[in-house]
């Protein structure tokens, strides 16, 4: 049984404070909805590896911003700072996309990974997990099959610059940023992902 991921990331134990909203677009650029959880207290800040650079990825005043595109098979998160800056965007690779209990959208993850990065890189993740779900028998031949085509076709319009959806990350970043109260300036006083902490 492949596991659901939920926008609103409940069950997120690092985060320890946090706001979330959501919305539903639909015009010619995305249809889909569009799910923002600012993080204000987090147990400790996250860390991630990517080669020779490690990247913080939640801290205090960072934000999630995720995108459930209706009758696609990924759904993108774009994490911002606390000053405002795009860290990554991480494409999940999914079997379908969903509405649970409150109308909290969420998304059947397929193991494989894009990870689009300020600079350009682009790093795929997880091939070693889709492998394992497949030879297991969590997924099936056709799944493993959908995973593949849907990392290399966004592989490509990411490489030619055409996935326009990071693009529109700020624009509905903005959109779903008026649900919140005015963020408490002190949180990031102590120095953010300077402190120490592991994934």
């Amino acid at each position: 049984m492949l596991k659901r991921k939920y926008g609103n990331r409940a069950d997120w134990q690092r985060v320890m404070a946090r706001e979330y909203a959501q919305t539903f677009i639909e015009s010619e650029e995305f249809t889909g909805f569009v799910t923002l959880l600012r993080i204000t207290k987090v147990a400790d800040p996250l860390f991630v590896q990517y080669g020779d650079q490690r990247h913080c990825i939640a801290d205090n005043g960072y934000l999630w911003l995720q995108h459930f595109p209706i009758g696609c098979n990924y759904s993108v998160t774009t994490t911002f700072n606390s000053t405002g800056q795009i860290v990554q965007w991480y494409i999940d690779i999914c079997a379908r996309i969903g509405i649970g209990e409150n109308n909290v959208p969420w998304m059947e993850d397929l193991y494989l990974d894009l990870i689009l990065l300020p600079s350009g890189e682009l790093i795929r993740k997880d091939t070693d997990e889709l492998e394992d779900a497949l030879t297991s028998g969590i997924i099936d031949k056709s799944l493993y099959e959908l995973a593949w085509e849907e990392a290399d076709k966004m592989s490509k319009l990411i490489e030619c610059d055409e996935f326009d959806l990071v693009k529109l990350s700020v624009k509905h970043k903005e959109i779903l940023w008026q649900n919140f109260r005015p963020m408490v300036r002190e949180l990031n006083r102590d120095g953010g992902c300077d402190r120490s902490g592991g994934e």
